[in-house]
């Protein structure tokens, strides 16, 4: 399924009240169900921090760590100076990171490959669909920043490159 139709089906039902769609066309079948179950993670979390007050008493002496947190930022600091010349790839979807299009074959990328716009970069299944992720411009590959087979959030950075 083209990357773009799936963005579109995806924002046309963004703000409506459909909670599930089932769309064939030809042999593509596309099966989104739509909720928030997160929400019901973040309440049990919630209360939990409150019910413990002995681990709020943990971090108190943790205070030392702050004076050593300040020389944390300066690396920290430093780090963004070499992030400015290089620019990131970010996933599209939520789903499962994977470097090739199967086990057997080698990564569509590696470490100080150059890439021109359009390559194919690596997959994300989202919902059994195998989705190429294109790079959207040329560079030069410094880093990949999650492992294969791994879950993936929606704008979490996959790969790091430099312009060429």
């Amino acid at each position: 399924m083209d990357v773009d139709k799936l963005k579109a089906i995806l924002a046309a039902l963004d703000g409506t009240e459909v909670t599930r769609l089932t769309w064939v066309s030809g042999q593509e079948t596309l099966d989104v169900r739509l909720g928030h179950p997160p929400a019901a993670t973040t309440v049990h979390a919630a209360p939990l921090p409150a019910a413990h007050a002995p681990p709020p008493p943990a971090p108190a002496p943790v205070a030392p760590a702050p004076p050593a947190a300040p020389a944390a930022p300066a690396p920290a600091a430093a780090k963004p100076a070499a992030d400015a010349k290089t620019f990131t790839v970010n996933s599209p979807f939520v789903g499962t990171f994977y470097r090739s299009a199967s086990p057997e074959n080698p990564p569509f990328v590696d470490v100080g490959t150059v890439v021109k716009k359009g390559q194919v970069l690596c997959i994300v299944e989202a919902m059994k669909l195998m989705n190429e992720i294109e790079a959207e411009q040329p560079g030069r590959l410094v880093e990949v920043l999650i492992q294969n087979g791994s879950p993936v959030e929606y704008g979490e950075a996959l790969f790091r490159f430099e312009p060429a």
